[in-house]
């Protein structure tokens, strides 16, 4: 069962999203690169859905830059989500090439090639297989599964991570950008619906893919080593595209995670020039007062379906959501970047709200959204007028069945923010 819901709501006024949800892009061209602007007036677009606008980042990654590569399983012919397609026969199969059946490989291949100066887009087929990197991650389990799957966390934690800090900022691998498909889409069961971004946090180094971006320039080595990688997380077309392009051009390695549900369901007008969005930065959607709901990835379309519940609730609902809460003033946030995430956008919004609530697929227990609520209570305890509240998958394997139960939908999102604003 998917459940998808529709990328453009019809919510009341007060829920409708800034006029600009393309802030700050910085367009670039031959010449160079113009200063960060909030509009897209005046440029050619195409409709695009999020695999569309992900192909659209890398031909223009590799048509502009000779030392570019793509690599991964079945990119050649396209990959099996089809953001690939086509490339291999345009830029050549030596530049778009097929790999073994090796996260570890796909992701030593690809710190190799960047440590060298050339640019390297590694693709992991779905996220759930890129715990075999995490010594390129962390170390290995001693169940069969858990050392299949930790060998790729290995390679990114212990050797991405790492690199510009052993060296003493002699050498990096900032040119490589690992793409992988995420979260949940209705039936994918234990291996096809996972958000392992969390598993990343505690790696020193590592910069997962929503994100604030900081310049290397004039840090420290101490410095550099916290925001060496970054993890960025889009929720649309032009986001996937801007994102991913400044992310393929960051000075640090970074995981790239594209919700897979997404990939054909969300669609939007994308301009076709080169364009980058800023890492680092959490966005702000809706403008509020009351309360602050954070998320990001696909959980961003059932937060806003639940803020239309709160405000106009259909007769179903309509008993169980009370008249003095349905003028609630809700600010929403799309963090984009989870490693580092943004602490001083969400900070400020919560100063100014006095609630929290973080949805997010992963599950509960040392989740993402642990940190965030940590940090939060840590520098703006005094401000908040009601806990923290996470809504999340639960600390359960993704079902066979059932998928719709386990992770966060709108009703639970909505039940969530009522309890907060109860408080």
């Amino acid at each position: 069962m998917v459940i998808f819901l529709p990328l453009h709501l019809k919510d009341p006024p007060q829920y409708t999203r800034r006029s600009s949800t393309h802030t700050w892009i910085k367009w670039l061209d031959e010449h160079g690169s113009s200063p960060l602007q909030n509009t897209i007036g005046g440029r050619e677009t195409r409709k695009m859905n999020v695999y569309q606008a992900v192909r659209d980042a890398m031909g223009i990654v590799l048509a502009k830059d000779d030392t570019a590569i793509i690599f991964g399983e079945d990119v050649a012919f396209g990959g099996v989500f089809r953001c690939t397609m086509g490339l291999a026969e345009e830029f050549g199969r030596e530049r778009v090439f097929n790999t073994p059946l090796s996260e570890q490989g796909i992701v030593g291949f690809g710190i190799g090639v960047a440590a060298m100066g050339q640019t390297a887009i590694a693709e992991i087929q779905f996220s759930d297989y890129i715990f075999p990197a995490f010594d390129q991650v962390r170390k290995r389990l001693h169940t069969f599964h858990h050392r299949l799957l930790l060998t790729i966390t290995w390679k990114l934690v212990n050797e991405a991570a790492k690199y510009r800090y052993r060296s003493g900022g002699q050498f990096n691998v900032g040119r490589l950008t690992v793409r992988t498909p995420t979260m949940s889409v209705g039936h994918g069961g234990l291996y096809h619906s996972q958000s392992p971004e969390g598993f990343f946090m505690g790696a020193s180094g590592l910069k997962v893919g929503l994100f604030p971006f900081i310049s290397m320039g004039g840090t420290s080595v101490a410095t550099a080593e916290k925001i060496n990688q970054q993890i960025v997380i889009p929720r649309s077309p032009v986001q996937a595209k801007g994102l991913l392009l400044a992310s393929i051009r960051d000075p640090n390695p970074v995981i790239f995670m594209e919700p897979k549900i997404l990939y054909r369901s969300a669609i939007e007008q994308v301009p076709i020039d080169d364009f980058e969005l800023p890492l680092g930065r959490a966005e702000v959607l809706v403008s509020g007062a009351d309360l602050t709901l954070l998320t990001w990835g696909t959980p961003v379309y059932h937060c806003e379906t639940a803020l239309g519940l709160l405000a106009d609730p259909p007769a179903s609902l309509a008993p169980l959501v009370p008249e003095t809460m349905r003028g609630a003033r809700i600010e929403l946030i799309d963090l984009r970047t989870v490693l580092p995430w943004d602490v001083e956008t969400v900070l400020e919004s919560v100063k100014r709200t006095g609630r929290l609530v973080i949805v997010h697929e992963a599950s509960r227990t040392a989740g993402v959204g642990a940190e965030i609520a940590a940090e939060i209570q840590s520098k703006g305890l005094l401000k908040l007028h009601a806990p923290v509240r996470r809504v999340t998958g639960w600390d359960t394997p993704v079902g066979l069945q059932f998928e719709k139960f386990i992770i966060p939908d709108a009703i639970r999102i909505l039940d969530a923010i009522m309890e907060t604003l109860a408080f």
